[in-house]
């Protein structure tokens, strides 16, 4: 299967914004748990406004990253890319161990590039398509 093939396929098109969005939704689960089970474990004060604020921030980062995906396939694209060098430029300057640069790529960048890459194809699609049906008017 040619990702980069210059052909309208709606059916890989869709796909290809399904499983975009679905690392999203993904991620943002993900992370709004562990925020859930980082408040309630380790903090012994914490009470459950505080804990359920905690996982809000990461939570009102899905919600929009979706939002904006599901709209503008392009500038999610570029959103998400952006957010992993913002991730990048944060752990550098918090100087990051081994350890927790394997654990973020693996949990967090990984997934906003393969969303980004998917919504980048997706949009790619809808272009070809969208030049296909004015050609043939």
């Amino acid at each position: 299967m040619d990702l980069l093939a210059k052909t309208c396929n709606y059916e890989r098109m869709n796909l290809q914004r399904i499983l975009a969005r679905g690392f999203v939704v993904f991620g943002g689960v993900f992370w709004v748990w562990a925020a859930l089970s980082a408040g309630s474990r380790t903090y012994l004060n914490a009470t459950p406004l505080a804990t359920a604020t905690m996982a809000a921030v990461p939570l009102a980062i899905a919600v929009a990253a979706l939002l904006v995906g599901w709209f503008y396939e392009r500038l999610a694209a570029m959103l998400l890319l952006g957010g992993v060098i913002v991730v990048i430029v944060w752990g550098l300057f918090a100087g990051w161990e081994i350890g927790v640069w394997a654990a973020m790529v693996a949990s967090l960048m990984a997934e906003m590039v393969v969303s980004a890459l998917l919504f980048f194809l997706a949009a790619q699609t809808q272009r070809v398509c969208e030049l296909e049906e004015a050609k043939s008017e």
